[in-house]
């Protein structure tokens, strides 16, 4: 188990290193300035020392030699600001960069994935995957570039600049250094795992807050609002145990550090004064030690605390690598439609969202141009899967959806889609004006072709009635305009378009029988010359297809038009007296 870890750990950072490779010379220039940076900071010691050694053990001081130490010193300290200042602007370059590149695959990777693999998802967590593990990521890759290229440098200096002005003295700090490097590892190794389980636990609590937020009427009419505050404690006590857990031991990282490299201080502190008694080092060359002793100990503090974030940033870097590496759809573009007919064929259909739960078996059917297409059958019957499968959402798991003969998966998915015209149940409006919107179908549309694609869907006069006419700010989820009349939006941005085939799925379901008269109306003139899938739970507005299809248990049970299905008796013929009754 700890292998797979490691081993997975091992990978995620390979491929940390491979998202950076296009930012490798920001990379070298960040280190040049990191040399600098850290050779201008080990200087001070060496010029503090050479100032207090004029100024003690001779008897008086020398001020010409003192002057021109504190002008050196003065340039070395303007030297240092530059070249950090410079270094931590090209690494926020390079950390916000490579975020942004990540943050972009993962959402257009999202795009091309199976919708099968969405719906397995919670939404919440790509979210949380996309937003919240991108910013953790960038905030440890920061710390990383920003005090590991400078930490490992001064390590190397200080070495060197002891080494040079007493050689047993740094033996002692060199040999006691890798006892803080085992502590430092020993806590860091079990932090990953911390980490990762906060970034797991993260996620679903982001999940079920976006779920409870987004419906949050259907919560209040079930007075589910106590349950779900219960659910949210449970999920929030999860995340606050795992945060606990995490945090704590990685905090036992730096003070654990911090005491052994206390330790090797006061080691040094006591061998140099013996040291400096006996006349092998001066005092000035003392203070000078004791001030690379302590930045060499410095290093280990910070690499601790960076190692700790790094845990954390891998962790979620590892959630963003899972989206980005998630297999696309597979695309084939032997052929591509064409001055499409209509003609629309199922041969042998077959089809299930679970392997173990057969749902459509051996469906045949035969589409011809313009024909009008409606698909009733109670809840779960399948007719919504048909419309999926119609446009490649979901693949068929057996037999073939032909398209004026040509068979869809040999077609790219958005040549096909292209050819279909949708108005859902669900109604889907992006922020943004009600221009916008409705151009999102047809950007290349007039501003007469608009408005009168409004006015055939009867959404020009309530429009016109808001603050801004079209130009009208609204949010997908803008309670300011009723469901009707975002689904109104919909059937115009769907007129707009107006392609060669059309499905509606409960396009009016949410519209008044007043107004859903007039767009039937509308659609009947839109329908003509197109060969149009209708969904439709009220079955007196499908009388007029040309074939109704009662779908059950993914099957076909029975296919006509409305008199020949009434005069079958069979299950089309109860439905539609039973829902006749109803409407009496």
């Amino acid at each position: 188990m700890e292998k797979n870890k490691t081993s997975r750990q091992t990978e995620v950072i390979k491929r940390v290193l491979v998202e950076l490779r296009p930012y490798g010379k920001h990379m070298l220039a960040s280190l040049v300035c990191a040399v600098f940076t850290v050779w201008f900071t080990l200087l001070i010691p060496v010029l503090t020392g050479q100032a207090i050694d004029c100024m003690v053990g001779s008897g008086d001081i020398r001020v010409d030699a003192l002057v021109m130490i504190l002008k050196r010193m003065a340039v070395v300290v303007a030297g240092t600001f530059f070249f950090q200042w410079a270094m931590n602007r090209i690494n926020n370059y390079i950390t916000y960069h490579i975020t942004r590149d990540m943050r972009r695959k993962a959402f257009d990777q999202m795009l091309v994935m199976p919708i099968r693999e969405i719906d397995s998802h919670s939404h919440g967590d790509y979210m949380s995957r996309i937003a919240t593990d991108a910013d953790v990521f960038s905030d440890g890759l920061l710390m990383g570039f920003t005090q590991l290229f400078t930490g490992v440098l001064t390590i190397f200096g200080t070495v060197f600049f002891m080494v040079r002005l007493s050689l047993p003295i740094a033996l002692v700090v060199i040999i006691l250094t890798p006892v803080s490097l085992l502590v430092a590892k020993f806590v860091a190794s079990r932090t990953y795992a911390m980490f990762q389980l906060q970034a797991k636990h993260r996620g679903v609590q982001t999940a079920y807050a976006d779920e409870m937020i987004a419906n949050q009427q259907v919560v209040s009419v079930f007075s589910y609002n106590e349950k779900a505050k219960e659910v949210f404690g449970e999920l929030n006590d999860q995340l606050a145990d795992s945060s606990l857990k995490a945090t704590f031991y990685s905090s036992l990282t730096n003070p654990s550090t911090r005491f052994v490299n206390s330790l090797i201080y006061s080691g040094v502190g006591v061998a140099g004064a013996l040291l400096a008694i006996a006349g092998g080092i001066t005092v000035g060359g003392l203070t000078s030690f004791l001030g690379y002793a302590s930045q060499y100990s410095k290093p280990f503090n910070e690499i601790s605390g960076v190692v700790t974030e790094l845990q954390n940033a891998i962790a979620c870097a590892a959630r963003i690598f899972e989206i980005i590496d998630a297999e696309p759809v597979e695309e084939n573009d032997t052929n591509r439609l064409e001055d499409v007919k209509g003609q629309i064929t199922f041969e042998d259909v077959a089809f299930s969202y679970e392997p173990s739960k057969p749902l459509i078996e051996h469906l045949n059917l035969r589409v011809m141009p313009g024909q009008r297409i409606a698909i009733v059958g109670p809840t779960g019957s399948g007719k919504t899967t048909l419309i999926n499968l119609l446009m490649r959402f979901y693949d068929t798991t057996g037999g073939r959806i032909l398209i004026d003969g040509v068979d869809i998966r040999t077609v790219p998915r958005t040549n096909l889609r292209e050819q279909f015209g949708m108005v859902l149940q669900e109604t889907w409006l992006k922020e943004g004006t009600i221009r916008q919107n409705l151009l999102f179908a047809n950007p290349n549309a007039t501003e007469q072709e608009m408005i009168r694609a409004a006015k055939t869907s009867h959404a020009h006069e309530f429009i016109k009635r808001l603050p801004k006419g079209y130009d009208t700010y609204i949010k997908g989820d803008d309670g300011n305009l009723s469901q009707g009349e975002k689904q109104l939006l919909c059937i115009t941005r769907l007129m707009l378009a107006l392609p060669p085939m059309l499905i509606l799925d409960e396009a009016t379901s949410s519209i008044d029988t007043r107004t859903e008269m007039k767009i039937q109306a509308a659609f009947a003139t839109m329908m003509e010359g197109r060969t149009t899938f209708v969904v439709a739970h009220r079955l007196s507005t499908i009388r007029e297809a040309d074939v109704i299809l009662y779908m059950q248990n993914g099957k076909v049970m029975e296919q006509g038009n409305h008199e020949e299905l009434l005069q079958m008796n069979g299950y089309y013929a109860k439905l539609y007296r039973s829902q006749f009754a109803l409407e009496k």
